[in-house]
């Protein structure tokens, strides 16, 4: 499970260090793509693959607007030796990744987040938005 959130540059050639507790859950290979409320998913292979299969097993009349939101721009990555990804700029310019970036864990799948959007988001979320999740889960 991906849970925490971690700080890291994004370098001139647009490269960042992926925290090393997430890379041990991802393993050596995983996908990138255009998440929701402007930042990126990170999703290991099994995840990935249930995402194509849910996708692919809906009507192309309902899917093909989801097909092109995630796969076109998606990208397969392999960490380096020093643990970082190449983002593509497309992808940086999608999530509006300059510098500071926020990585968090999202039970299934990690996000990559510009820092001040991620702050900027959490200040929106507030005691009774949670509440009202929590009465969905029933909890």
């Amino acid at each position: 499970m991906l849970i925490g959130e971690y700080q890291h540059s994004i370098d001139l050639k647009g490269r960042v260090i992926v925290p090393a507790r997430f890379r041990e859950d991802l393993g050596n290979g995983f996908f990138v793509t255009k998440g929701l409320d402007g930042c990126l998913f990170v999703l290991s292979p099994k995840e990935w693959s249930k995402l194509e299969a849910r996708i692919g097993a809906m009507p192309i009349s309902k899917a093909r607007g989801l097909q092109r939101f995630f796969f076109s721009g998606a990208v397969e990555v392999q960490p380096d030796r020093q643990g970082r990804i190449l983002l593509p700029q497309p992808l940086r310019d999608y999530a509006g990744l300059t510098k500071d970036v926020t990585f968090i864990g999202a039970s299934n799948r990690a996000e990559i987040w510009d820092t001040d959007r991620w702050t900027s988001f959490n200040s929106t979320l507030t005691q009774d938005n949670i509440a009202e999740a929590m009465d969905l889960l029933e909890l």
